[in-house]
């Protein structure tokens, strides 16, 4: 066991990651710490889920702190960039109780919500930015954030952002930044320009590598469920998510993501969805949903798109199921890799109708996952659902009042108890045509012209 404070972690920070339970480094923290504190540029490779966001979350705050520079608005002397919306807004959460106990302020910088309190945290003063980059360049443009003082930075999930098509935007970014400052790079991959990216900004750089790029066998469980039909897949899915324990299903389209959420929820298995089409406030509210006890009003099951096979990071996901296997065997690694989390255990499911067998095969080889397509019999439903939640009663639909209308006034003028006055009726004139319908209106449309509420028509 190697603590935090035997790696030179700073009591204080040592002490805030105690009392959230976390005592013992993982080996990501390990290795990189060391280095990190010293103030060296390092280029770390681990999987997903491996502790990488406390492994610079802890020499971004102790650095900050231990400088002598002051702060100032619009100046942030940290920043962290990180390819997605919700990445962002977890790996700020991370940061947050570190750098309070330095008295330090964090905050995030997205695009999908208002810019104007993000101008205002910077006018007020910030001391860590943990920013996606393209929001990032909209403020730098406008001169509402400069990067002339950033002492550290740090590029997470550095491979994401060139799937994304970001990288461009971390050059000019980087290029912003003090060539003298402190840069770390974490990545699960070097591709794609990674290394490039790495040899032209980081100096005299360390190198650590934890964990292969595929997730470890012995941590996960793989189950590939073949099922003959698309009712039978229905089936299948909905017994799936019925269990006690969190799990997530993951859908290739977001109107996927959002049908199947509610017809789980109709059908007694309370569920969140999670796609680029909910707005920052709703995917907040529903992962918030999800990361709660489910014993205090949380949800056991988030529906979701690849937006959330990166960055959500939440404990004890029992389950992850491919109810749509991916495109390509980087998505079913990351997306799998919701579970089986920091050592934990964690299974994982695809299911497969049987036109896709040929190519979920080929994604496991390149995966480098072994997992022979089984039947979705009832006993493998019952292995992996041992124990079913119990039936939540969906809440009933109100049903819409009917808009109130005018009665109609009778033919004798009387009122007929309506709440709005009829409107008026026009007798058509003598010799008009059509005498004796009393259709208000009815001699203007007839072609002649209307005066102060009276046909001219004749006249």
């Amino acid at each position: 066991m190697t603590s935090f404070l035997d790696l030179g972690v700073p009591a204080d920070l040592a002490a805030v990651l105690a009392q959230d339970g976390k005592t013992e480094a993982f080996a990501i923290q390990r290795d990189t710490l060391p280095d990190s504190l010293a103030g060296r540029d390092l280029l770390g490779r681990g999987r997903t889920g491996s502790g990488k966001t406390i492994a610079f979350a802890l020499p971004l705050v102790s650095r900050i702190a231990a400088s002598t520079r002051k702060s100032r608005a619009g100046h942030p002397r940290g920043l962290v960039l990180a390819p997605t919306r919700e990445l962002a807004t977890q790996i700020a959460a991370t940061i947050a109780p570190l750098a309070e106990a330095k008295g330090l302020r964090v905050t995030t910088v997205f695009g999908g919500v208002s810019q104007r309190p993000q101008e205002q945290a910077m006018r007020s003063g910030v001391d860590i930015v943990v920013a996606c980059p393209g929001r990032l360049e909209d403020l730098m443009k406008q001169k509402i954030v400069q990067l002339d003082a950033v002492e550290v930075t740090v590029l997470d999930e550095a491979d994401h952002m060139a799937d994304l098509g970001f990288l461009p935007g971390v050059t000019r970014i980087l290029t912003a930044t003090p060539a003298g400052g402190q840069r770390l790079l974490f990545s699960a991959t070097l591709d794609r320009g990674i290394d490039t990216l790495a040899r032209r900004f980081l100096s005299n750089a360390v190198s650590h590598e934890v964990d292969e790029e595929s997730v470890p066998v012995g941590e996960m469980t793989h189950r590939v469920l073949v099922v003959e039909s698309t009712d039978d897949k229905t089936t299948l899915v909905r017994d799936l998510a019925s269990g006690t324990g969190r799990r997530i299903l993951f859908t290739r389209t977001k109107h996927q993501a959002k049908k199947l959420a509610k017809q789980l929820t109709a059908a007694g298995i309370p569920a969140v969805d999670l796609h680029g089409n909910l707005s920052q406030n709703a995917r907040e509210r529903n992962l918030n949903a999800f990361s709660s006890d489910p014993t205090d009003g949380g949800v056991r099951v988030l529906v979701a798109t690849d937006v959330a096979a990166r960055g959500v990071h939440v404990d004890n996901v029992d389950l992850v199921v491919h109810v749509d296997p991916p495109m390509e065997h980087k998505a079913y690694l990351h997306r799998s890799g919701r579970t089986a989390r920091a050592g934990a255990a964690g299974t994982v499911v695809t299911v497969v109708l049987p036109e896709q067998r040929r190519d979920v095969k080929d994604l496991l080889r390149k995966a480098a996952i072994t997992a022979p397509l089984e039947s979705a019999t009832a006993a493998a439903v019952t292995g992996l659902v041992p124990e079913r939640a119990p039936h939540v009663r969906p809440a009933p639909v109100q049903p819409q009042q009917p808009q109130r209308q005018a009665k109609q006034r009778p033919a004798g003028g009387e009122r007929a108890g309506a709440s709005t006055p009829p409107a008026r009726r026009r007798r058509p004139r003598s010799g008009g045509q059509g005498g004796g319908q009393g259709q208000a209106g009815f001699s203007a449309r007839q072609g002649g012209q209307r005066q102060g509420g009276r046909s001219t028509q004749g006249r």
